[in-house]
C-alpha cells in the first residue's frame, strides 16, 4: 500500500486511543456520516482541546496535483483498508494535514513519473529518491523546530525498484510514489503538512 505510514494500522490504533480518552474525559460532539454503501466515509470528531476529521473519499485536486489521466483510484482492499483519505488532526498547538490517494494505471511508471515530476516543480525543486519497500511507505516525522523547514531528503539507502518523488520541507511536502504493477503502474500521490503553533 502507498499511503504514508501515519496512516498505517498502528497509527489508526493511535489515534483511536487518544481520541477515546478524549471523548471519555470531555464533552464532545461526534458526527458520521454513511459512505455510498453504508460504510463510515466521513468522520469529525470535535472536543474543546481539537478535534479529528476523516474523509475516506479524497480528492486529488486537495494534494495541490491533477489526477494522471485515465488512472483509477484502487478499490478498497479486502480487510476494509481504503485506498484514499483526506486527515486532519488538530489538539493542543498542533496539527496534521495529510491527504492521500493510491491509484493505478496502464501506462508505464516512466510515463507517470514524468507527468508529476514536472506537475510537482511549482512546489520547488523535486528530489527522485528509491526504496525497496513495497508500497513505498512514507515516514514522516514532525520537527517543532527550525529542523521542520529543512528540505525533504531520502531515507534509507536509497537503492530499489520504488521511486518517490518529493519536494517542500519536512513540515510542507508534496510526494508521488511509484512502483511497476505488471505491464502498468501503482502510484500515490500524497500531501503532508504540519504545523506546531497553529492548528489546520
Amino acid at each position: 500500500m502507498l499511503i504514508p505510514k501515519v496512516l498505517d494500522n498502528k497509527s489508526k490504533f493511535v489515534i483511536a486511543v487518544a481520541f477515546t480518552l478524549w471523548i471519555t474525559f470531555l464533552a464532545c460532539s461526534v458526527d458520521v456520516k454513511d459512505g455510498k454503501n453504508g460504510e463510515s466515509s466521513k468522520v469529525d470528531i470535535q472536543t474543546p482541546v481539537g478535534g479529528i476529521h476523516v474523509n475516506e473519499e479524497a480528492d486529488v485536486h486537495d494534494t495541490g496535483l491533477p489526477p494522471y489521466p485515465g488512472a483509477r483510484v484502487k478499490p478498497k482492499a479486502h480487510d476494509g483498508d481504503s485506498k484514499s483519505a483526506n486527515v486532519n488532526l488538530s489538539a493542543m498547538g498542533f496539527g496534521i494535514k495529510v491527504v492521500a490517494l493510491e491509484y493505478e494505471s496502464d501506462d508505464a511508471p516512466a510515463k507517470v513519473l514524468a507527468f508529476y515530476r514536472d506537475k510537482l516543480k511549482k512546489y520547488g525543486d523535486v528530489l527522485e529518491c528509491h526504496t525497496n519497500k513495497h508500497g513505498g511507505d512514507q515516514d514522516v516525522d514532525y520537527h517543532g523546530d527550525d529542523s521542520g523547514s529543512k528540505p525533504v531528503s531520502c531515507k534509507g539507502d536509497n537503492h530499489g525498484s520504488v521511486i518517490e518523488l518529493k519536494v517542500g520541507t519536512e513540515n510542507n511536502q508534496h510526494i508521488v510514489s511509484v512502483e511497476p504493477e505488471g505491464k502498468g503502474t501503482d502510484f500515490a500521490v500524497v500531501m503532508v503538512q504540519i504545523h506546531g503553533k497553529e492548528t489546520i
